[in-house]
């Protein structure tokens, strides 16, 4: 799979002076929390779950949640376990009709797909599982049989070192006992991480837990609903999270002591955008016309204000500048916006291989390519490593495209 590999090479090339790397599931751990990219989230019970993936991968998705915490009933949690068992199953087990093309080649022509094709696992998405218990783990694991390899690892909810251990353990012996590598991605959403007089004991707790296991947790995702709840509070759609100040304190915290860039550090991913339906609408749109008059998709600029895409817009752009890579998503509009801002601009590249040529190891002071900014060396090597990291996997763009050519050419036409 490969970011923006579903639209067509020869648009690619127009966009990208380099294009994104192709990478599987089972490419080296930081090459995947940098890939996660918008990582979509889907109920586990819903009953074409194995189709939802397929045409979710044709769109672009990367990597997916099929969720059996929070966004299920409780009484629902058996039938949903079932539902997922025997999705995985389905797209184990169907094979690939012999010299036609694969289901996402006729996705991305407009066609339904055929009976007996789909994907190959390569072309999957990443799926992870949201559990509730640590039992679920070698349950579901032992459960899927040979479909295991189509799983990249599982969710845990309101992580703590209290609550992470047993999970963590319980995927470790599933991953013993399937011979399939596991990733964990925590969710770091517990009211011990907000209030203020037990924050600091969590997050050393945290670390000390995702430390040990540290070659299995792949990023560290925030959950911000879960915050706002413990307040009573609801974010707009015209605000972002970094509005809100007692959530704002806490993402700052858990990047102080979970994201730094010191080789002790995780991926850690942006919360949720909840909206996606029109709401009356406070305060005036966020997008500059001058992007879009520039890319000649005007209109493109009223769809996403019409939605409330501009204060998710916003907020990618201040995950970034925040120390967060990629994001929760609940709603397929919300991957393109997440993976065209998260693509290397040619200055930032321009910028970031400067600081790192060979002969800069002495460190010193330079002036852009661009000529518009200083590079320090030192300084500013921590940002221009991540910088590479990220353009592996999301690519950069050509010198005069930006991010609402990307933003066009990926959504669905």
């Amino acid at each position: 799979m490969r970011h923006f590999g579903h639209i067509a090479p020869e648009e690619r090339q127009r966009l990208f002076y380099r294009e994104p790397a192709v990478f599987t599931a089972d490419s080296p751990a930081p090459v995947l929390a940098a890939a996660l990219g918008a990582t979509l989230y889907s109920p586990a019970t819903r009953p074409c779950l194995a189709d939802d993936v397929i045409k979710q991968a044709a769109r672009g998705v990367v990597s997916m949640v099929l969720c059996l915490e929070d966004s299920i009933d409780d009484a629902d949690v058996v039938p949903a376990e079932e539902n997922l068992v025997r999705q995985f199953t389905d797209l184990a087990s169907l094979p690939r009709a012999v010299g036609s093309p694969s289901t996402l080649d006729a996705a991305r022509a407009g066609e339904s797909p055929r009976a007996g094709e789909t994907p190959t696992d390569a072309e999957l998405p990443l799926l992870f599982v949201r559990v509730r218990f640590p039992e679920q783990i070698p349950d579901l694991v032992a459960r899927l049989g040979p479909a295991v390899r189509l799983l990249s690892g599982f969710v845990l909810p309101k992580f703590t070192e209290e609550r992470g251990v047993p999970f963590l353990e319980a995927l470790t012996a599933a991953e013993t006992a399937s011979g399939r590598r596991l990733f964990a991605m925590p969710v770091l959403e517990s009211p011990d991480l907000l209030y203020l007089e037990s924050r600091r004991e969590t997050l050393e707790g945290i670390f000390r837990t995702v430390d040990k296991w540290r070659d299995r947790v792949l990023a560290l995702r925030l959950g911000v609903t879960d915050f706002c709840s413990s307040y009573g509070l609801r974010r707009a759609p015209d605000m972002t999270a970094y509005d809100v100040q007692i959530v704002a304190s806490v993402i700052a915290d858990v990047v102080n002591v979970l994201g730094r860039a010191d080789g002790t550090g995780f991926t850690v991913t942006g919360p949720v955008w909840e909206y996606f339906r029109v709401q009356e609408r406070m305060f005036k749109p966020q997008l500059r016309r001058s992007p879009f008059l520039e890319g000649h998709v005007e209109e493109l600029r009223e769809t996403l204000i019409e939605h409330d895409m501009d204060g998710l817009l916003r907020e990618i752009a201040l995950d970034r500048a925040n120390g967060l890579l990629g994001k929760t998503c609940i709603h397929p509009s919300h991957v393109m916006p997440v993976h065209a801002l998260s693509v290397v601009s040619h200055e930032e590249y321009s910028d970031a291989q400067d600081i790192l040529r060979p002969e800069r190891l002495g460190g010193g002071v330079l002036r852009s390519a661009y000529t518009n900014k200083m590079n320090e060396v030192k300084p500013h090597r921590a940002w221009a490593e991540r910088t590479l990291r990220r353009a592996e996997v999301f690519g950069v763009a050509n010198e005069n495209v930006g991010f609402v050519e990307l933003l066009a050419a990926g959504l669905p036409q």
